[in-house]
């Protein structure tokens, strides 16, 4: 004789502790930090005339050039600086014009030295 056995459900109470754990694990151990921004004005087409002279700077993979100087990105700072003291008052227009092979980490770097000068409008070209 064969004996019937009756299937037991199955509890639903186990399931819902194990998904509440694995919820608080995730939320504990993941960081919540704040990325930096870094200000990005992309030129475009315009017919606007400036007073101001613009300061164009060259930024290849390797090298940075300042108005056609080669300029080391620790350097970078001091030199616009100096360079917007000679033009006129109000914002100093750099533009930057991005060779081949230039990543966007290296573009990042250089925007962020520029942060420390006061002034000037940054402007980065688009490559043709």
């Amino acid at each position: 004789m064969r004996r019937l056995s009756r299937r037991r459900r199955l509890s639903m109470t186990s399931l819902i502790d194990v998904i509440f754990l694995l919820l608080l694990f995730f939320m504990l151990t993941s960081t919540f930090t704040r990325f930096s921004e870094v200000e990005l004005a992309s030129g475009g087409s315009g017919s606007g005339v400036s007073d101001v002279a613009p300061i164009f700077a060259q930024l290849g993979p390797e090298e940075l050039r300042l108005n056609g100087s080669a300029v080391e990105l620790t350097d970078l700072p001091t030199r616009l600086a100096a360079l917007k003291s000679e033009s006129a008052e109000g914002d100093t227009p750099l533009l930057i014009a991005l060779q081949q092979g230039v990543t966007a980490q290296r573009l990042t770097d250089v925007l962020v030295g520029l942060r420390q000068v006061p002034g000037v409008s940054i402007t980065v070209l688009e490559s043709s």
